[in-house]
């Protein structure tokens, strides 16, 4: 039997491939003391609805079935784990790539989109509406949109609009409104804020948050439609190597690769599961991204988090050279799982992540995205001659960044 055809197989089967939100999901949404709904009383209602939706639709065999044809006939999946052979050498541990960029659109974003786009029509939406930085959320949204036939507005902050200009006009291409936002420090968090003033005031859209963040449902539901990363990385894994590997590597912006990736692997103590979160111009400096490191507790966004913070308390401007990693929260259960202990977060500085993607570039000859190569970084940092078997998450490709690395 084929290692597709095996995989394939997996892929069939919902109940092994998609982690449902059982045990490290409450029907609350809270991760330990993260997480929550703290929403305006106007959209009580509409979340009421897409909580108990999206229960029934995860609870569904003809959903689920839907959502991984199209991953299998639409995405691509399953992505391949490939042995990295000359950056192993280099490194001194046998490291192997989970291939998120070759899916369709060049990202992990798309597993997220496709299954939203999939309840929002369960729940009759007929234009959906979504926030991006790095623009592959943007992108997949807008793919996901298209292929159902559904309007579309991408929020996006002028910065990122700015120096992320190729996936402006892929959404364009694709039939999506792309909406630059001016407001504050015109990053990924005021996307955010402006697509959020935008659902409030449209109850005829439906809004795909990107990642694991915001109020519930969205953090359990990004997870579940992320997972089939994990899922299928352990499948191959074992299939590959006999085993469970001793490192998942990932990169960390909102969460949503990482969570996807992590997520099979949580109630195996002896994985060691590490992250590399935006440090910028490093922590000591006001240009950094490094939430899990310097963030406090703070109501954001409507949910309870970490978030780096100003004298006042209030949400301070983040700084990443990667655009998806430039947003000051994250997660509610990436802070619950650093609070654990259960996954480490390492600050990657921009020129560390600058070297490791010209490293996996020239090794490998796999272009990274700019917040992949933060993965990189750290696997090169932490795994350096340990002779450890290791999966670093690519969760994108680098086409958008060239233009913007030395």
């Amino acid at each position: 039997m084929s290692v597709t055809n095996y995989l394939n197989q997996k892929i069939l089967n919902s109940d092994q491939l998609i982690t449902k939100p059982v045990k490290q999901i409450s029907r609350d949404g809270y991760f330990g003391q993260y997480g929550g709904q703290f929403i305006p009383e106007i959209l009580k209602e509409r979340f009421d609805r897409l909580t108990q939706a999206f229960f029934e639709a995860v609870d569904d065999p003809q959903f689920n079935q839907e959502f991984i044809d199209l991953l299998i006939n639409y995405v691509g999946r399953p992505s391949p784990l490939y042995y990295a052979k000359r950056l192993s050498e280099h490194v001194g541990s046998k490291i192997y790539l989970k291939r998120e960029d070759l899916n369709h659109t060049g990202s992990h974003k798309i597993n997220n989109t496709i299954g939203q786009v999939l309840l929002a029509k369960r729940l009759g939406f007929k234009e959906v509406i979504a926030e991006t930085g790095a623009g592959q959320h943007g992108v997949a949204t807008a793919t996901a949109a298209a292929l159902m036939g559904m309007k579309c507005k991408i929020f996006m902050g002028k910065k990122d609009y700015d120096r992320q200009f190729l996936n402006v006009k892929r959404m364009e291409l694709l039939g999506a409104e792309v909406i630059p936002v001016t407001s504050a420090n015109q990053s990924l968090k005021d996307a955010v804020d402006e697509a959020l003033n935008y659902y409030i005031q449209n109850p005829q859209a439906y809004y795909i948050i990107g990642s694991v963040v915001g109020p519930h449902p969205y953090p359990s539901m990004v997870r579940y439609f992320q997972s089939v990363i994990g899922n299928e990385a352990r499948a191959q894994i074992l299939h590959f190597e006999g085993r469970l590997p001793d490192y998942v590597v990932a990169a960390i912006g909102g969460g949503s690769n990482s969570i996807g990736v992590f997520a099979a692997f949580i109630d195996d103590p002896d994985v060691k599961l590490i992250a590399g979160e935006g440090a910028g111009q490093g922590i000591d400096s006001d240009k950094t991204a490094a939430t899990l490191t310097l963030g406090k507790e703070i109501i954001l966004q409507g949910m309870k988090t970490l978030s780096l913070v100003d004298e006042n308390g209030q949400p301070r401007p983040s700084y990443s050279i990667a655009a998806g990693l430039d947003y000051p929260g994250i997660g509610p259960e990436h802070a619950h799982l650093r609070d654990t202990g259960r996954v480490k977060y390492y600050p990657i500085t921009d020129q560390e992540a600058i070297d490791a993607f010209h490293l996996l570039s020239e090794l490998e000859g796999i272009i990274p995205a700019m917040e992949s190569a933060h993965a990189v970084a750290l696997a090169v940092k932490e795994l350096k001659n340990k002779n450890v078997l290791a999966i670093i998450n690519v969760s994108g490709r680098g086409d958008k960044d060239v233009e913007r690395i030395k």
